[in-house]
């Protein structure tokens, strides 16, 4: 049993079955939900390249941009007309587009106050390093 995510899982699967390993790789939610996932582009208020940013993240949201990153990272995205262009075993596997029913179990992480996010990095780090 391990803490990770769709596309860590996704990846381990196809490299467990290329070398027919036998072992069978799963994920899953918890049916009580889970945390909601994004991927997010920022632009800080001082960049120094601000243009040239704001230009990436514009070429990155075009649809067969992000598709072709979706279909490489096996990470949604959030542009529905990029939909179309998303390799079609990825739009219908649960694990990377979950119905609508498993969305509404997701829940954001919710930033605490510094010190209880210093205890949570804490206890966090803990289970990661297995201590």
């Amino acid at each position: 049993v391990v803490v990770g995510w769709a596309s860590g899982a996704l990846t381990a699967q196809a490299i467990n079955e290329k070398n027919n390993t036998g072992r069978k790789i799963a994920y899953s939610l918890p049916r009580e939900g889970g945390l909601v996932w994004s991927e997010n582009f920022v632009l800080l208020k001082d960049a120094p390249h601000a243009k040239e940013g704001l230009a990436f993240i514009n070429y990155m949201l075009e649809p067969q941009v992000i598709a072709k990153s979706s279909n490489h990272t096996l990470y949604p995205n959030a542009n529905k007309d990029a939909t179309e262009f998303v390799e079609q075993k990825l739009r219908d596997n649960p694990w990377i587009y979950p119905d609508k029913n498993t969305v509404a179990t997701l829940v954001p992480l919710e930033p605490l106050p510094l010190k209880l996010e210093r205890i949570r990095t804490r206890v966090w780090t803990k289970v990661k390093s297995g201590t």
